[in-house]
């Protein structure tokens, strides 16, 4: 029999390792798998030799739900761009077939897809097409194409819609007027941001203005559109992305500054609430507050998204599924095919469909001004955020698992 190999890899989220766990189930159960190795921090531990057999522990099922339930990548993550160096390439070929891999699934993001596909074509043109390697989708960020949507994005949706709410309960206290900028993270696409919409459901409203990417951010429309908000009501909220961009595609935090960039020359995003925050208190005078939400967006597994965390599984166990049937290079997906009731199933596509592409938001799901979502766009946002979760404490904290 052959061995399987795992590896996650791009930004963490609340179900990834769901993802994970839907591979390994689907692993345990077939009877055509020997040993499951887990390649640490991406890509790089197959680079590095730094790989650690994990099949044995999660013959436990306590540690299988323990995983499930542990936000962020249980595995480590990495962000390394892999090129076209033949020796690099070879060098990744070798340790999978050192340790006798005949399955590779990789759990990542639009970079990591990038990854699935190099890797693939090399391995149909070097002879070693009897490793299968799958794709299996994640990004809180929402924007692989084909999918329907990503795992993680219903947890971090979830998140951000619960949070909001009980800011709209805060903020509303005082008689006095009072502006709150939240900033969500998104770099060119405003799934997120558009997701703090859903506040509404806890019945105490939602924000009064939401910006994204992908509509052309105008400081002087902004104030505006704060002023008039702010003579309807003594409060506003308001929702930014952190890759808004102005009309000429500049980035409104690199206002404050911050120019540098990651691996795969990715600017680093940070500081669009702040800078509007001010903006805000310079032109009219209020109370401000700007709130970042950060990484704990995509590490919230205490209030996760049910829905999410069962399609996650069902996509990991879907990616292996497909490699067993002799299906390679490809990436799991979910095609939806109705909203009320919500249905779907899971499919798969060629993974150059995916790779070094990118879903954004559809501007028809905006407001009129586009400076808000319209209720076709919370049409395809609830049912990701339905169900919860059951979460095991200790001592009063969320119980998680390291592997390494």
């Amino acid at each position: 029999m052959k061995n399987l190999m795992i590896a996650q890899s791009g930004g963490p989220t609340a179900a990834i390792n769901a993802t994970m766990v839907g591979v390994l189930q689907r692993a345990l159960t077939s009877g055509r798998i020997d040993k499951i190795y887990g390649s640490l921090h991406g890509i790089k531990g197959l680079l590095n030799d730094d790989v650690i057999e994990i099949g044995s522990l999660f013959a436990n099922p306590q540690n299988m739900t323990l995983l499930c339930g542990t936000p962020s990548a249980a595995l480590g993550s990495c962000r390394y761009k892999l090129g076209d160096d033949p020796a690099v390439l070879k060098k990744i070929a070798d340790k999978l077939v050192e340790f006798n891999i005949g399955y590779f699934i990789y759990i990542g993001g639009n970079d990591s897809m990038d990854t699935v596909l190099k890797l693939s074509k090399y391995f149909a043109a070097n002879n070693l097409d009897y490793i299968k390697i799958m794709g299996a989708p994640k990004t809180i960020d929402n924007d692989l194409c084909v999918t329907d949507h990503t795992p993680g994005f219903g947890t971090a949706a979830k998140y951000i819609a619960v949070t909001i709410a009980e800011l709209l309960c805060d903020i509303r206290v005082y008689d006095t007027p009072n502006v709150m900028v939240c900033e969500i993270m998104g770099r060119n696409a405003g799934w997120l941001t558009c997701a703090a919409s859903l506040a509404k459901l806890g019945g105490m409203g939602a924000p009064d203005l939401i910006y994204i990417p992908e509509v052309a951010f105008c400081e002087e429309q902004f104030i505006e559109d704060v002023k008039e908000k702010l003579e309807q009501n003594h409060f506003v909220l308001a929702c930014v992305s952190e890759g808004i961009r102005d009309s000429d595609g500049k980035l409104v935090c690199e206002r404050t500054g911050e120019k540098t960039t990651d691996a795969f020359g990715h600017k680093h995003l940070s500081g669009v609430g702040k800078y509007l925050g001010n903006l805000v208190r310079e032109k009219i005078g209020c109370k401000t507050r700007d709130i970042e939400f950060s990484l704990m967006q995509r590490c919230s597994a205490h209030i996760a998204s049910a829905t999410d965390i069962e399609e996650s599984r069902m996509l990991g166990a879907a990616a292996l599924d497909r490699a067993f049937n002799g299906g390679s290079g490809e990436m799991s997906i979910i095609k939806r095919l109705s909203n009320h009731p919500y249905q779907f199933r899971i499919e798969t596509t060629p993974i150059e469909n995916v790779a070094n592409k990118e879903k954004t938001v559809p501007l028809e799901w905006l407001s009129e001004k586009r400076n808000n979502v319209n209720q076709q766009m919370l049409d395809y946002l609830m049912p990701l955020i339905q169900g919860e979760v059951h979460v095991r404490y200790k001592e009063g904290i969320p119980e998680h698992i390291k592997l390494y």
